[in-house]
């Protein structure tokens, strides 16, 4: 039995029956039957579909945001951003799969004519987390179902409800009964039945969003059944602030990618590399800022900060800043768990970070800003590289040449000047490092799950 629970109260919210073996594999069955009939369909009947989903999302976006906010807590003004924001990329998958996928022509040697063609792989497993429920969905699944393949969802345990929900749009929207199927596996069954389905023949594709842990071991699997995976992993994302930048504005972006969805991204800002000449200004600043952001019940209006998702979660947020502060961080703000019913952690400034501190690289997973003095450029992109991640980065400057210069140097998959990391369906989104591998969104996250296939003839 799956029972999701209210992170600000702590009180169950629903009980759902965890699938069996047998359950799982005909859920893959009729998927795979759905697939055969999906590939064949053309792109501009595919195309209306999503766009028939993307209408959709966006008339119940109120009932959906609502369910985010009580399973996994986040503020309602940010739910509802977030479920526009998968109809966005539902949107732009319509409008530009056919040019994503046009095959590719060219004239080889002897007359003969080289064709490279984008053709669908089959069912792809999405394992995705509990901490945008539907943008992380939507962003791996628009696509690949574009492309003309078919998915089976492993949504994260706590947000079972909102899979279920994102399941009936599909159909609502007419796309084809099992095309789209989420399976619902209890915890203590995760290992063994997530690796039944990576094996499972009708399974081409992995595409896992989660901790670096959780990807070693899918990698792991489907390396060993040759499937080819993306990984999104965690992320200790870097803000570089130098001597140049209009501090005021650096510090709303900072606090802003810091603090959305509680501080529970892989993209949000964790370690802000500050120059020496303008660290205490910054610092100042920053903590007017965290001292003033609001925490509460995500459905009250003006709420920034709701609870963390689990409680496992803020105890091990926790001992990350109590270890961090035995070891010589500042405490500016926060840093105790409150009272009352909830898993609410406040929002929590570290400052005299230095390498051999917990929260120096690691990834903190909640509203914990660390802040870490750089005597120049050459020191910031040392500190900044300094950690076993490299998902998101940003630079601060009021020149941009120094910036991009910087953003050259920095081991990132993606890296933003003077404003806040974001993902965008127009861009590709991944990491290097302990990040993960492969990309998602635009033109390259489409060909991930596609056979590439090469096609020469001579004309006659």
């Amino acid at each position: 039995m799956i029972i999701t629970v209210n992170p600000a109260t702590a009180e169950p919210i629903a009980e759902y029956p965890a699938m069996t073996s047998g359950e799982v594999r005909e859920a893959i069955t009729l998927s795979y039957w759905d697939f055969i009939a999906w590939r064949e369909r053309p792109l501009p009947e595919r195309a209306m579909l999503m766009k028939r989903l993307a209408k959709l999302l966006r008339i119940e976006k109120e009932q959906h945001a609502a369910l985010i906010s009580l399973e996994m807590g986040k503020p309602l003004s940010q739910a509802l951003a977030e479920v526009e924001k998968s109809a966005l990329v539902c949107d732009y998958y319509a409008e530009h799969a056919a040019s994503c996928l046009k095959p590719e022509e060219s004239k080889l040697d002897g007359g003969v004519r080289g064709v490279v063609k984008f053709e669908p792989l089959g069912l792809v497993l999405g394992i995705m987390p509990w901490n945008f429920p539907f943008w992380q969905v939507f962003r791996f699944a628009a696509p690949a179902i574009m492309a003309g393949n078919g998915i089976i969802l492993k949504h994260s345990p706590n947000v079972t409800g909102s899979a279920i929900a994102i399941e009936q749009l599909f159909r609502d929207a007419g796309f084809p009964s099992h095309l789209y199927s989420a399976v619902h596996i209890a915890l203590d069954d995760v290992d063994r039945l997530t690796g039944f389905i990576i094996e499972h023949p009708a399974i081409q594709g992995i595409s896992l969003t989660g901790s670096t842990a959780a990807g070693r071991a899918v990698a792991a699997k489907s390396g060993k059944a040759l499937k080819t995976s993306v990984l999104e992993l965690g992320g200790s994302d870097p803000y570089i602030v130098l001597d140049d930048a209009d501090i005021s504005q650096a510090v709303d972006s900072c606090a802003a990618a810091r603090l959305l969805n509680s501080g529970q991204s892989c993209i949000a800002a964790k370690r802000f590399i500050v120059h020496a000449r303008v660290f205490e200004q910054f610092e100042r600043l920053m903590l007017q800022r965290m001292q003033s952001a609001v925490m509460g019940d995500p459905f009250e209006k003006g709420v920034e900060i709701g609870p963390l998702a689990r409680h496992d979660l803020r105890e091990q947020l926790h001992g990350q800043v109590t270890r961090s502060v035995a070891e010589g961080a500042r405490l500016l703000c926060g840093g105790t768990i409150p009272e009352g019913q909830g898993f609410f952690y406040p929002p929590t400034l570290l400052s005299g970070v230095h390498k051999w501190m917990e929260v120096y690289s690691a990834e903190t997973f909640g509203p914990v800003a660390t802040l870490i003095e750089a005597r120049d450029d050459s020191e910031a992109v040392l500190i900044a590289n300094d950690t076993p991640y490299g998902l998101g980065s940003a630079v601060f400057s009021g020149n941009t040449e120094r910036a991009l210069a910087i953003a050259d140097q920095l081991d990132a998959g993606c890296c933003f000047i003077n404003s806040m990391v974001k993902s965008d369906p127009r861009m590709p989104f991944g990491g290097v490092k302990q990040s993960g591998y492969g990309r998602e969104l635009s033109s390259y996250g489409i060909r991930e799950f596609v056979n590439i296939k090469s096609l020469c003839y001579k004309e006659r």
